[in-house]
Protein backbone atom coordinates (compact mmCIF):
# COMPACT_ATOMS: atom_id res chain seq x y z
CA UNK A 1 0.00 0.00 0.00
CA UNK A 2 2.98 2.82 -0.19
CA UNK A 3 5.20 3.84 2.81
CA UNK A 4 2.86 6.50 4.02
CA UNK A 5 0.70 6.44 6.95
CA UNK A 6 -1.62 3.47 7.54
CA UNK A 7 -5.23 3.72 9.48
CA UNK A 8 -5.71 0.21 11.05
CA UNK A 9 -9.66 -0.09 12.58
CA UNK A 10 -10.85 -3.20 13.98
CA UNK A 11 -14.20 -3.94 14.14
CA UNK A 12 -15.85 -5.74 16.34
CA UNK A 13 -19.51 -4.91 15.82
CA UNK A 14 -23.05 -7.35 15.59
CA UNK A 15 -22.71 -6.24 11.59
CA UNK A 16 -18.96 -6.62 10.66
CA UNK A 17 -15.95 -8.26 12.60
CA UNK A 18 -13.25 -7.36 10.64
CA UNK A 19 -9.63 -5.22 10.32
CA UNK A 20 -10.22 -2.47 7.50
CA UNK A 21 -6.41 -0.76 6.68
CA UNK A 22 -6.36 1.73 4.33
CA UNK A 23 -3.51 4.31 3.24
CA UNK A 24 -3.98 7.56 4.77
CA UNK A 25 -1.67 9.77 2.29
CA UNK A 26 -2.75 11.05 -1.45
CA UNK A 27 -3.01 8.88 -4.15
CA UNK A 28 -1.19 10.44 -7.55
CA UNK A 29 -0.12 8.84 -10.28
CA UNK A 30 -0.73 5.30 -8.96
CA UNK A 31 1.60 5.76 -5.81
CA UNK A 32 0.36 7.06 -2.41
CA UNK A 33 2.49 10.13 -1.75
CA UNK A 34 2.80 12.43 1.50
CA UNK A 35 1.84 16.03 0.64
CA UNK A 36 4.97 18.65 -0.17
CA UNK A 37 4.04 20.45 2.64
CA UNK A 38 4.00 17.20 5.04
CA UNK A 39 0.37 18.40 6.79
CA UNK A 40 -2.67 16.40 8.12
CA UNK A 41 -5.95 16.51 9.20
CA UNK A 42 -7.56 15.29 11.90
CA UNK A 43 -10.75 13.10 11.36
CA UNK A 44 -13.59 12.79 14.36
CA UNK A 45 -16.11 9.95 14.92
CA UNK A 46 -19.02 12.18 15.01
CA UNK A 47 -20.71 9.47 17.31
CA UNK A 48 -18.29 10.20 19.97
CA UNK A 49 -16.70 13.58 19.39
CA UNK A 50 -13.44 11.89 19.33
CA UNK A 51 -10.43 11.78 17.11
CA UNK A 52 -10.50 8.76 14.46
CA UNK A 53 -7.40 9.31 12.60
CA UNK A 54 -5.44 11.61 10.91
CA UNK A 55 -4.55 11.94 6.90
CA UNK A 56 -2.47 13.24 4.96
CA UNK A 57 -3.71 17.33 3.69
CA UNK A 58 -2.38 18.51 0.26
CA UNK A 59 -1.87 21.79 -1.08
CA UNK A 60 -1.68 23.83 -4.43
CA UNK A 61 1.88 21.87 -5.17
CA UNK A 62 0.29 18.99 -4.67
CA UNK A 63 -2.58 19.57 -7.02
CA UNK A 64 -0.08 20.64 -9.79
CA UNK A 65 1.22 17.26 -9.79
CA UNK A 66 -1.64 15.57 -9.64
CA UNK A 67 -2.44 17.31 -12.57
CA UNK A 68 0.70 16.76 -14.31
CA UNK A 69 0.11 13.07 -14.14
CA UNK A 70 -3.59 13.01 -14.95
CA UNK A 71 -2.62 14.86 -17.89
CA UNK A 72 0.11 12.95 -18.99
CA UNK A 73 -2.24 9.72 -18.57
CA UNK A 74 -4.75 11.20 -20.82
CA UNK A 75 -2.26 11.87 -23.48
CA UNK A 76 -0.76 8.68 -23.49
CA UNK A 77 -2.62 5.70 -21.97
CA UNK A 78 -6.26 6.63 -21.29
CA UNK A 79 -8.69 9.51 -23.31
CA UNK A 80 -8.97 8.53 -26.71
CA UNK A 81 -5.84 6.14 -26.53
CA UNK A 82 -7.73 3.60 -24.41
CA UNK A 83 -11.23 2.47 -25.97
CA UNK A 84 -14.79 2.49 -24.97
CA UNK A 85 -14.82 -1.66 -24.27
CA UNK A 86 -11.66 -1.48 -22.38
CA UNK A 87 -12.58 1.20 -19.76
CA UNK A 88 -16.23 -0.51 -19.25
CA UNK A 89 -14.22 -3.44 -18.37
CA UNK A 90 -11.88 -1.56 -16.16
CA UNK A 91 -15.15 -0.29 -14.55
CA UNK A 92 -16.66 -3.29 -13.83
CA UNK A 93 -13.92 -4.60 -12.12
CA UNK A 94 -13.84 -1.91 -9.56
CA UNK A 95 -17.29 -2.44 -8.75
CA UNK A 96 -16.45 -6.00 -8.28
CA UNK A 97 -14.37 -5.27 -5.98
CA UNK A 98 -15.60 -2.79 -4.07
CA UNK A 99 -18.64 -5.64 -4.04
CA UNK A 100 -15.97 -8.17 -2.46
CA UNK A 101 -15.37 -5.56 0.11
CA UNK A 102 -18.71 -4.27 0.56
CA UNK A 103 -18.43 -4.28 4.17
CA UNK A 104 -15.26 -2.56 4.84
CA UNK A 105 -16.78 0.56 3.21
CA UNK A 106 -20.07 0.54 5.03
CA UNK A 107 -18.21 0.16 8.29
CA UNK A 108 -16.09 3.12 7.08
CA UNK A 109 -19.02 5.27 6.28
CA UNK A 110 -21.10 4.43 9.22
CA UNK A 111 -17.60 5.68 11.15
CA UNK A 112 -16.86 8.89 9.21
CA UNK A 113 -20.19 10.37 8.66
CA UNK A 114 -22.33 9.07 11.38
CA UNK A 115 -25.09 7.07 9.33
CA UNK A 116 -26.40 4.07 10.80
CA UNK A 117 -24.98 0.78 9.40
CA UNK A 118 -27.86 -0.53 7.45
CA UNK A 119 -28.78 2.15 6.21
CA UNK A 120 -25.35 2.69 4.59
CA UNK A 121 -25.52 -0.66 3.90
CA UNK A 122 -28.59 -1.05 1.85
CA UNK A 123 -28.56 2.89 0.67
CA UNK A 124 -25.25 4.51 0.79
CA UNK A 125 -22.46 1.79 -0.47
CA UNK A 126 -25.30 0.05 -2.70
CA UNK A 127 -25.81 2.48 -4.74
CA UNK A 128 -22.38 3.65 -4.75
CA UNK A 129 -21.58 -0.01 -6.37
CA UNK A 130 -24.56 0.42 -8.89
CA UNK A 131 -23.47 3.88 -10.19
CA UNK A 132 -20.45 2.28 -11.07
CA UNK A 133 -21.72 -0.97 -13.19
CA UNK A 134 -23.99 1.20 -14.63
CA UNK A 135 -21.43 3.61 -16.34
CA UNK A 136 -19.45 0.89 -17.15
CA UNK A 137 -22.39 -0.17 -19.34
CA UNK A 138 -21.86 3.19 -21.08
CA UNK A 139 -18.10 3.18 -21.78
CA UNK A 140 -18.65 1.84 -25.41
CA UNK A 141 -21.84 3.45 -26.02
CA UNK A 142 -20.69 7.00 -26.84
CA UNK A 143 -21.65 7.49 -30.20
CA UNK A 144 -21.55 10.79 -32.10
CA UNK A 145 -23.90 11.04 -35.86
CA UNK A 146 -23.96 11.40 -39.36
CA UNK A 147 -25.73 14.71 -40.59
CA UNK A 148 -26.88 15.33 -43.68
CA UNK A 149 -25.55 18.26 -45.50
CA UNK A 150 -25.23 17.44 -49.71
CA UNK A 151 -23.71 14.65 -51.93
CA UNK A 152 -20.13 16.85 -51.59
CA UNK A 153 -19.71 16.77 -48.02
CA UNK A 154 -19.82 13.86 -45.40
CA UNK A 155 -20.61 15.88 -41.58
CA UNK A 156 -20.36 13.46 -38.96
CA UNK A 157 -20.14 14.49 -34.93
CA UNK A 158 -17.63 12.70 -32.25
CA UNK A 159 -18.23 13.22 -28.52
CA UNK A 160 -14.73 13.34 -26.70
CA UNK A 161 -13.60 13.75 -23.31
CA UNK A 162 -12.81 17.02 -21.90
CA UNK A 163 -8.99 15.46 -20.72
CA UNK A 164 -8.11 16.50 -16.88
CA UNK A 165 -11.61 16.86 -14.74
CA UNK A 166 -11.08 18.03 -11.17
CA UNK A 167 -13.91 17.33 -9.02
CA UNK A 168 -15.11 18.20 -5.31
CA UNK A 169 -17.09 16.15 -3.25
CA UNK A 170 -19.26 16.87 -0.15
CA UNK A 171 -19.36 15.25 3.57
CA UNK A 172 -22.77 13.80 3.29
CA UNK A 173 -23.00 11.09 0.95
CA UNK A 174 -19.11 10.30 0.54
CA UNK A 175 -18.70 7.26 -1.52
CA UNK A 176 -21.91 8.14 -3.38
CA UNK A 177 -20.98 11.03 -4.49
CA UNK A 178 -17.47 10.14 -5.52
CA UNK A 179 -18.94 7.68 -7.42
CA UNK A 180 -21.86 9.81 -9.20
CA UNK A 181 -18.82 11.93 -10.37
CA UNK A 182 -16.00 9.63 -11.00
CA UNK A 183 -17.77 6.82 -13.09
CA UNK A 184 -19.17 8.83 -15.95
CA UNK A 185 -16.17 11.00 -16.23
CA UNK A 186 -14.06 7.89 -16.57
CA UNK A 187 -16.53 5.85 -18.75
CA UNK A 188 -16.20 8.97 -21.48
CA UNK A 189 -12.21 8.78 -21.43
CA UNK A 190 -11.35 11.70 -18.62
CA UNK A 191 -9.20 11.32 -16.09
CA UNK A 192 -9.52 12.45 -12.53
CA UNK A 193 -8.12 14.69 -9.96
CA UNK A 194 -10.70 14.55 -6.96
CA UNK A 195 -11.11 16.11 -3.46
CA UNK A 196 -12.91 14.51 -0.94
CA UNK A 197 -13.97 16.10 2.28
CA UNK A 198 -11.78 17.03 4.65
CA UNK A 199 -14.48 15.27 7.20
CA UNK A 200 -15.20 12.70 5.79
CA UNK A 201 -12.03 11.12 3.42
CA UNK A 202 -11.91 7.39 4.51
CA UNK A 203 -13.96 5.98 1.96
CA UNK A 204 -12.85 8.10 -1.02
CA UNK A 205 -9.57 6.52 0.25
CA UNK A 206 -10.51 2.88 0.29
CA UNK A 207 -11.71 3.44 -2.73
CA UNK A 208 -8.29 4.70 -4.10
CA UNK A 209 -6.88 1.56 -2.59
CA UNK A 210 -8.51 -0.58 -4.93
CA UNK A 211 -7.36 1.29 -8.18
CA UNK A 212 -4.76 -0.22 -8.80
CA UNK A 213 -5.91 -3.75 -8.43
CA UNK A 214 -8.72 -2.77 -10.98
CA UNK A 215 -6.06 -2.69 -13.60
CA UNK A 216 -6.43 1.74 -14.07
CA UNK A 217 -3.16 3.00 -15.30
CA UNK A 218 -1.23 5.21 -12.98
CA UNK A 219 -2.66 8.60 -13.64
CA UNK A 220 -5.69 8.41 -14.18
CA UNK A 221 -7.37 8.99 -11.11
CA UNK A 222 -5.82 11.52 -8.13
CA UNK A 223 -7.15 11.72 -4.86
CA UNK A 224 -6.21 14.56 -2.65
CA UNK A 225 -7.17 14.79 0.64
CA UNK A 226 -7.54 18.69 1.47
CA UNK A 227 -9.30 21.93 2.65
CA UNK A 228 -11.13 23.75 0.21
CA UNK A 229 -9.28 27.07 1.08
CA UNK A 230 -6.33 25.29 -0.14
CA UNK A 231 -6.88 21.86 -2.44
CA UNK A 232 -10.47 23.00 -4.02
CA UNK A 233 -9.13 26.51 -4.38
CA UNK A 234 -6.47 25.12 -6.82
CA UNK A 235 -8.49 22.64 -8.34
CA UNK A 236 -11.58 25.50 -9.18
CA UNK A 237 -8.48 27.84 -10.88
CA UNK A 238 -5.90 25.56 -12.37
CA UNK A 239 -5.79 26.65 -15.92
CA UNK A 240 -4.45 22.48 -17.09
CA UNK A 241 -8.08 21.29 -15.32
CA UNK A 242 -11.04 21.82 -18.02
CA UNK A 243 -14.10 20.59 -16.12
CA UNK A 244 -14.84 21.07 -12.69
CA UNK A 245 -17.94 19.32 -11.02
CA UNK A 246 -18.58 20.44 -7.45
CA UNK A 247 -21.35 18.89 -5.03
CA UNK A 248 -21.87 21.68 -2.18
CA UNK A 249 -23.15 24.57 -0.67
CA UNK A 250 -24.62 27.92 -2.90
CA UNK A 251 -22.04 29.97 -1.55
CA UNK A 252 -19.11 27.93 -2.54
CA UNK A 253 -20.57 26.85 -6.04
CA UNK A 254 -20.34 30.77 -6.83
CA UNK A 255 -16.72 30.51 -5.78
CA UNK A 256 -16.40 27.78 -8.06
CA UNK A 257 -18.10 29.65 -11.17
CA UNK A 258 -16.03 32.93 -10.75
CA UNK A 259 -12.45 31.25 -10.11
CA UNK A 260 -13.84 29.12 -13.50
CA UNK A 261 -14.35 32.65 -15.15
CA UNK A 262 -10.89 33.70 -14.17
CA UNK A 263 -8.73 31.09 -14.97
CA UNK A 264 -9.17 29.54 -18.26
CA UNK A 265 -13.20 29.45 -18.88
CA UNK A 266 -13.85 25.81 -17.14
CA UNK A 267 -17.00 23.87 -18.06
CA UNK A 268 -18.79 23.69 -14.45
CA UNK A 269 -21.44 21.52 -13.15
CA UNK A 270 -22.78 22.48 -10.02
CA UNK A 271 -25.49 20.89 -7.51
CA UNK A 272 -25.92 22.86 -5.00
CA UNK A 273 -28.15 23.62 -1.75
CA UNK A 274 -32.34 23.15 -1.63
CA UNK A 275 -35.12 23.99 0.43
CA UNK A 276 -37.36 21.57 -1.40
CA UNK A 277 -40.70 21.54 -0.65
CA UNK A 278 -43.21 18.61 0.36
CA UNK A 279 -46.63 19.06 -0.96
CA UNK A 280 -49.64 16.52 0.77
CA UNK A 281 -53.32 16.99 -0.57
CA UNK A 282 -56.45 15.95 1.59
CA UNK A 283 -56.69 13.10 -0.63
CA UNK A 284 -53.44 11.24 -0.09
CA UNK A 285 -52.51 8.29 1.13
CA UNK A 286 -51.79 9.82 4.76
CA UNK A 287 -50.27 6.69 5.94
CA UNK A 288 -47.82 6.90 3.42
CA UNK A 289 -47.37 9.86 3.54
CA UNK A 290 -46.27 10.48 6.58
CA UNK A 291 -43.35 8.12 6.56
CA UNK A 292 -42.16 9.32 3.20
CA UNK A 293 -42.43 13.21 4.45
CA UNK A 294 -40.61 12.22 7.53
CA UNK A 295 -37.91 10.01 5.56
CA UNK A 296 -37.73 13.28 3.32
CA UNK A 297 -36.16 14.76 6.00
CA UNK A 298 -35.04 12.88 8.83
CA UNK A 299 -33.37 10.46 6.61
CA UNK A 300 -29.37 10.94 6.71
CA UNK A 301 -30.11 13.30 9.57
CA UNK A 302 -31.25 15.60 7.69
CA UNK A 303 -28.01 16.03 5.90
CA UNK A 304 -29.70 16.13 2.19
CA UNK A 305 -29.66 18.95 -0.44
CA UNK A 306 -32.96 17.77 -1.58
CA UNK A 307 -34.30 17.25 2.15
CA UNK A 308 -37.98 17.81 2.06
CA UNK A 309 -37.72 20.51 4.77
CA UNK A 310 -40.65 22.49 4.05
CA UNK A 311 -43.85 20.50 4.36
CA UNK A 312 -46.99 21.76 3.45
CA UNK A 313 -50.49 20.20 4.15
CA UNK A 314 -53.79 20.53 2.76
CA UNK A 315 -56.23 22.11 5.91
CA UNK A 316 -58.44 19.43 5.80
CA UNK A 317 -55.92 16.79 7.00
CA UNK A 318 -53.29 19.30 8.42
CA UNK A 319 -54.37 18.38 12.77
CA UNK A 320 -54.04 14.73 11.96
CA UNK A 321 -50.87 14.77 9.90
CA UNK A 322 -49.26 17.07 12.58
CA UNK A 323 -49.67 14.82 15.49
CA UNK A 324 -49.22 11.50 13.69
CA UNK A 325 -45.63 13.02 11.95
CA UNK A 326 -44.90 14.63 15.58
CA UNK A 327 -45.19 11.06 16.71
CA UNK A 328 -42.92 9.85 14.24
CA UNK A 329 -40.14 12.17 14.97
CA UNK A 330 -40.94 10.93 18.77
CA UNK A 331 -40.41 7.66 17.92
CA UNK A 332 -36.97 8.43 15.66
CA UNK A 333 -35.32 10.60 18.28
CA UNK A 334 -35.83 7.36 20.76
CA UNK A 335 -33.71 5.36 18.23
CA UNK A 336 -30.88 7.46 17.95
CA UNK A 337 -27.56 6.48 18.99
CA UNK A 338 -24.54 4.31 18.13
CA UNK A 339 -24.23 3.36 13.76
CA UNK A 340 -23.54 0.06 14.76
CA UNK A 341 -25.79 -0.96 17.33
CA UNK A 342 -29.34 -2.74 15.89
CA UNK A 343 -31.95 -0.67 16.27
CA UNK A 344 -30.44 2.24 15.57
CA UNK A 345 -32.14 4.84 13.26
CA UNK A 346 -30.77 7.85 13.63
CA UNK A 347 -27.51 9.09 13.85
CA UNK A 348 -24.91 12.63 14.62
CA UNK A 349 -24.82 14.96 12.80
CA UNK A 350 -21.08 14.92 10.69
CA UNK A 351 -19.20 17.24 12.50
CA UNK A 352 -18.75 19.83 15.13
CA UNK A 353 -19.39 22.58 12.58
CA UNK A 354 -22.80 21.06 11.25
CA UNK A 355 -23.87 20.58 15.04
CA UNK A 356 -23.66 24.32 15.80
CA UNK A 357 -25.18 25.14 12.46
CA UNK A 358 -27.75 23.18 12.58
CA UNK A 359 -28.54 24.59 16.42
CA UNK A 360 -28.14 27.97 15.67
CA UNK A 361 -31.13 27.74 13.18
CA UNK A 362 -33.13 26.03 15.92
CA UNK A 363 -32.61 29.12 18.10
CA UNK A 364 -33.27 31.37 15.40
CA UNK A 365 -36.49 29.59 14.58
CA UNK A 366 -37.12 29.90 18.30
CA UNK A 367 -36.28 33.73 18.36
CA UNK A 368 -38.51 34.40 15.78
CA UNK A 369 -41.87 32.61 16.61
CA UNK A 370 -42.15 29.41 15.25
CA UNK A 371 -43.70 26.87 17.56
CA UNK A 372 -41.51 23.78 18.28
CA UNK A 373 -43.92 21.00 18.27
CA UNK A 374 -41.31 18.41 18.92
CA UNK A 375 -37.53 18.34 19.54
CA UNK A 376 -35.12 21.70 19.31
CA UNK A 377 -32.28 19.96 21.35
CA UNK A 378 -29.67 18.17 21.51
CA UNK A 379 -29.66 14.34 22.21
CA UNK A 380 -27.48 13.18 24.73
CA UNK A 381 -24.19 14.10 26.22
CA UNK A 382 -21.95 12.60 23.47
CA UNK A 383 -21.07 13.08 19.78
CA UNK A 384 -23.28 15.15 17.50
CA UNK A 385 -27.00 14.29 18.28
CA UNK A 386 -29.63 16.42 17.39
CA UNK A 387 -33.29 15.03 18.04
CA UNK A 388 -35.43 14.98 15.28
CA UNK A 389 -37.16 18.62 15.36
CA UNK A 390 -40.66 19.67 14.10
CA UNK A 391 -41.92 23.44 13.57
CA UNK A 392 -45.00 24.94 12.93
CA UNK A 393 -46.44 28.58 13.26
CA UNK A 394 -43.47 29.43 10.71
CA UNK A 395 -43.59 32.88 8.59
CA UNK A 396 -41.70 32.98 5.14
CA UNK A 397 -39.45 35.41 6.29
CA UNK A 398 -38.16 33.42 8.83
CA UNK A 399 -34.55 32.84 8.31
CA UNK A 400 -34.91 28.84 8.93
CA UNK A 401 -37.65 29.34 6.02
CA UNK A 402 -35.75 30.54 3.39
CA UNK A 403 -32.08 29.02 4.43
CA UNK A 404 -30.78 25.49 3.92
CA UNK A 405 -30.46 23.99 7.17
CA UNK A 406 -28.90 20.36 6.25
CA UNK A 407 -30.41 19.27 9.53
CA UNK A 408 -33.54 16.85 11.52
CA UNK A 409 -35.67 19.89 11.23
CA UNK A 410 -38.79 20.16 9.70
CA UNK A 411 -41.74 23.27 9.15
CA UNK A 412 -44.97 22.32 8.92
CA UNK A 413 -47.46 24.31 7.72
CA UNK A 414 -51.30 24.11 6.01
CA UNK A 415 -53.29 25.01 2.66
CA UNK A 416 -56.33 25.59 0.91
CA UNK A 417 -55.82 25.24 -2.72
CA UNK A 418 -53.38 23.78 -5.01
CA UNK A 419 -52.82 27.18 -6.86
CA UNK A 420 -51.70 28.48 -3.78
CA UNK A 421 -49.49 25.74 -2.49
CA UNK A 422 -47.72 26.18 -5.95
CA UNK A 423 -47.13 29.80 -5.17
CA UNK A 424 -45.50 28.78 -1.44
CA UNK A 425 -43.48 26.32 -2.89
CA UNK A 426 -42.07 28.20 -5.65
CA UNK A 427 -41.20 31.13 -3.11
CA UNK A 428 -37.47 30.28 -2.87
CA UNK A 429 -34.64 31.01 -4.50
CA UNK A 430 -33.40 27.33 -4.45
CA UNK A 431 -35.09 24.24 -6.98
CA UNK A 432 -33.46 21.41 -6.38
CA UNK A 433 -36.14 18.77 -5.41
CA UNK A 434 -40.08 18.52 -4.37
CA UNK A 435 -42.55 15.88 -3.44
CA UNK A 436 -45.94 15.57 -3.98
CA UNK A 437 -48.97 13.12 -2.04
CA UNK A 438 -52.08 12.40 -3.96
CA UNK A 439 -54.70 9.96 -5.32
CA UNK A 440 -55.38 12.12 -7.59
CA UNK A 441 -52.36 11.36 -10.34
CA UNK A 442 -53.65 13.93 -12.58
CA UNK A 443 -53.48 16.70 -10.01
CA UNK A 444 -49.68 14.96 -8.89
CA UNK A 445 -48.48 15.33 -12.34
CA UNK A 446 -49.81 18.80 -12.90
CA UNK A 447 -48.34 20.17 -9.84
CA UNK A 448 -44.88 17.93 -10.23
CA UNK A 449 -44.89 20.35 -14.21
CA UNK A 450 -45.68 23.50 -12.03
CA UNK A 451 -42.73 23.38 -9.30
CA UNK A 452 -39.39 25.00 -10.34
CA UNK A 453 -37.52 22.08 -9.62
CA UNK A 454 -34.97 19.42 -11.29
CA UNK A 455 -36.26 16.58 -9.91
CA UNK A 456 -40.27 15.64 -8.47
CA UNK A 457 -41.27 12.90 -6.57
CA UNK A 458 -45.09 11.93 -6.68
CA UNK A 459 -46.10 9.87 -4.19
CA UNK A 460 -43.01 8.89 -2.44
CA UNK A 461 -39.78 10.84 -1.91
CA UNK A 462 -35.70 11.05 -2.71
CA UNK A 463 -35.68 7.62 -4.50
CA UNK A 464 -33.44 8.55 -7.10
CA UNK A 465 -32.24 6.42 -9.67
CA UNK A 466 -28.62 6.00 -12.01
CA UNK A 467 -30.51 6.39 -15.02
CA UNK A 468 -32.24 9.38 -14.25
CA UNK A 469 -30.89 13.06 -15.02
CA UNK A 470 -30.41 14.74 -11.41
CA UNK A 471 -29.59 18.48 -11.00
CA UNK A 472 -31.54 21.73 -10.03
CA UNK A 473 -33.08 24.82 -10.70
CA UNK A 474 -32.23 28.28 -9.69
CA UNK A 475 -29.49 28.67 -7.08
CA UNK A 476 -29.57 24.65 -6.76
CA UNK A 477 -27.23 24.20 -9.49
CA UNK A 478 -26.27 24.35 -12.86
CA UNK A 479 -26.16 21.04 -15.21
CA UNK A 480 -27.26 17.61 -14.81
CA UNK A 481 -25.40 14.17 -13.46
CA UNK A 482 -26.56 10.67 -13.84
CA UNK A 483 -28.32 8.76 -16.68
CA UNK A 484 -27.23 10.13 -20.33
CA UNK A 485 -26.81 13.36 -19.09
CA UNK A 486 -23.93 12.48 -17.36
CA UNK A 487 -22.33 11.08 -20.37
CA UNK A 488 -23.17 14.61 -22.10
CA UNK A 489 -21.64 16.25 -19.05
CA UNK A 490 -18.50 14.84 -19.31
CA UNK A 491 -18.24 15.04 -23.28
CA UNK A 492 -17.15 18.29 -25.63
CA UNK A 493 -19.01 17.38 -29.52
CA UNK A 494 -17.15 17.71 -32.55
CA UNK A 495 -18.05 19.03 -35.70
CA UNK A 496 -16.00 16.87 -38.32
CA UNK A 497 -16.78 17.97 -42.49
CA UNK A 498 -15.09 15.82 -45.10
CA UNK A 499 -15.10 17.61 -48.48
CA UNK A 500 -15.46 14.84 -50.59
CA UNK A 501 -16.62 16.37 -54.26
CA UNK A 502 -16.68 20.43 -53.80
CA UNK A 503 -14.07 21.92 -55.62
CA UNK A 504 -12.73 25.32 -56.06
Amino acid sequence: MGDTALFVHKFDTPFYKGTVTINTGLFINGCWVDPVDKATIDIVNPTTGKVITSVAAGSSKDVDIAVEAAKKAFKTTWGLKCPGNIRGKLLSKLAELMEAQRDEFVSLEALDVGKPWHKANTKDVEISIMNIRYFAGWADKIHGQTIETNENKLAYTRHEPYGVVGQIIPWNFPLMMLTMKCAPALATGNVIVLKPSEITPLTALKFAGLVNEAGFPPGVINIINGYGNTVGEAISHHPLIDKISFTGSTLVGRKILKASAESNLKDVTLELGGKSPTIIFDDADLDQAIKWAAQGIFGNMGQICMAGSRIYVQEGIYEEFLARFTEVAEVLGTAAGDPFAPGTEHGPQASQIQFDRVMAYIDSGKKDGAKVQVGGERHGQEGYFIQPTVFTDCKPEMKMMKEEIFGPVAAVGKFKTEEEVIDIANATMYGLGCNIFTENISRGLRVAHQLEAGSAWVNFAQVASCAVPFGGYKQSGIGRELGQNAIDTYTQVKGVHVNIGLKL
